[in-house]
């Protein structure tokens, strides 16, 4: 619907599979209640998409569109499991690099939940890009699969000014930064000092550094502790369902995905295919993703208006089905509720906002050479059932003249040539460390006789050259190894 206006926002609909025609409709409804000049573009994605055999799951004119408006409205959008095309959801996060998943976890009026009345009200902001998110992958051998996790600077430090940036704009205090650094310690490392040189520029906030593991235990011990946890894609997905479940479920979570320039917002939850089109989906979640929207564009007394009459809706007992008590409502019937209280106040306040404002951060202002670089050796990657000693007395006897070195040998991450005293289950999958000879000097053409003399002997996938900068190794030793 197209209202009369000269600061009428233009915004794509992708109504989503399922129920997502159902809850976007309910959401669209209110903020026309609402009176928000807003002008519709509708577009498909997902399963109608893969139905008509696009692989991506986003035709072209849905590209177009999204380029066009900047602001999408989605519905949830139904994904190939296990096989067939690429999952929509990643390909418009990817297609518009939508880094920040911003997904905010606050106790609802009404909704049961096992931490009802601690004050649960946080925001996970998950980097979204890339991780294991970028969706490398490979059969190394027929028995072992590979994911790349990629973490660059450029995308640790988007995400850490995204969710500094998201607590000054929502008058927060505290911004934690979790990882897995600990054990990972050159990407979840990475992302940990990166955080820590943007928070430089917010002194203002109180900034500290959680261990993953710890921080989901302190989520479910004491969750009123957190105000913004800002994490890693694989890490940031698990730690925000996790958060959705405190305070009543996916049914009642919103998100955001932010990027530079283009700004998605939909229901975290899935298309529930078993309840579609009947009457029975709560859109609690999209109409809170719709308010979201409306805080993007600027639209600040609008949103509050739309929250606080989801809010006085919930305070009154109105519900769907699928949250506990009597007398469901179906989606229309619950969303006529909210607009009929429109105009109303609740006794749960509406948080304070400003616009956010993110610094675009761009390579050239993340990347670093260091002053010095020298290789020091290869990893190469065989397939193979021998044992480690009979590889070992074979890559010798193939490498007798060339300057390499076999040094180590590990499997699955663990040291198993020279043998380190116990010697753990092997499979066909094997990382040969081969370091090289200094008093020759560096070619790439030593490199490719290393794998031609290799490849004489076994199957090889995967080479890693091996390098130090400024004197410090730049990979990683395997366990046991010394």
């Amino acid at each position: 619907m197209t209202h009369p206006s000269a600061n009428c926002h233009s915004v794509t609909v992708l109504e989503g599979d399922g129920v997502g025609p159902e809850v976007v409709g309910a959401a669209l409804m209110l903020m026309d209640v609402i009176g928000v000049s807003l002008k519709y573009e509708f577009a498909e994605a997902g399963a109608r998409a893969f139905e008509r055999g696009i692989v991506s799951g986003v035709p072209r004119e849905t590209l177009d569109s999204i380029q066009r408006t900047q602001v999408v409205l989605k519905g949830p959008l139904a994904t190939p499991i296990g096989e067939g095309g690429k999952s929509a959801n990643v390909t418009l996060r990817k297609m518009f690099e939508t880094f920040a998943n911003v997904r905010p976890a606050r106790e609802l009026p009404g909704i049961a939940s096992p931490f009802a009345g601690r004050g649960v009200d946080l925001v996970v902001v998950r980097e979204n890009v890339e991780d294991l998110y970028a969706g490398i992958e490979h059969m190394q051998t027929p028995n072992v699969a590979q994911c790349l996790k990629l973490v660059t600077k450029l995308g640790s430090q988007r995400i850490a000014h995204a969710g500094l940036a998201l607590a000054t704009a929502e008058d927060r205090s505290r911004v934690t930064v979790a990882t897995k650094a600990n054990i990972m310690k050159m990407t979840e490392g990475m992302f940990k000092r990166q955080f820590e040189i943007a928070a430089r520029d917010y002194p203002n906030l109180e900034t500290d550094h959680m261990l993953i593991d710890n921080c989901a235990h302190q989520m479910v011990m004491h969750p009123e502790q957190f105000d913004v946890i800002v994490t890693t894609n694989m890490n940031g997905d698990i730690l925000s369902d996790l958060a959705s479940g405190l305070v009543g479920g996916l049914g009642v979570a919103p998100s955001a995905n932010l990027g530079y320039d283009v700004a998605m917002f939909e229901a975290v939850h899935g298309t529930a295919p078993d309840i579609a089109g009947h009457d029975k989906a709560n859109p609690t979640a999209m109409i809170l993703s719709a308010v979201m929207l409306l805080r993007h564009l600027s639209e600040f007394t609008a949103a509050q208006k739309l929250e606080q009459a989801l809010f006085v809706t919930l305070e009154q007992g109105v519900r769907t089905a699928d949250v506990p008590g009597p007398l469901p409502r179906g989606t229309r019937a619950f969303a006529e509720a909210v607009a009929a209280n429109i105009g109303t106040t609740s006794s749960v306040p509406t948080r304070n906002h400003q616009d956010l404002k993110m610094p675009n951060i761009c390579q050239e202002d993340v990347q670093q050479m260091p002053g010095s670089r020298a290789k020091v050796g290869v990893d190469v990657f065989i397939e193979t059932n021998e044992s480690p000693d009979r590889i070992a007395e074979r890559l010798h006897a193939a490498l007798a003249t060339a300057p390499f070195a076999l040094e180590m040998i590990s499997n699955r991450g663990t040291q198993v040539w020279p043998e380190p005293g116990t010697l753990p289950t092997c499979v066909d999958h094997y990382r040969c460390r081969f370091a090289y000879d200094e008093s020759s000097p560096w070619s790439d053409h030593a490199v490719i006789d290393l794998l031609a003399r290799v490849g004489s002997v076994y199957r090889w996938m995967h080479v890693e050259k091996l390098e130090e900068h400024d004197g410090a190794a730049t990979f990683t030793r395997a366990q046991g190894q010394n």
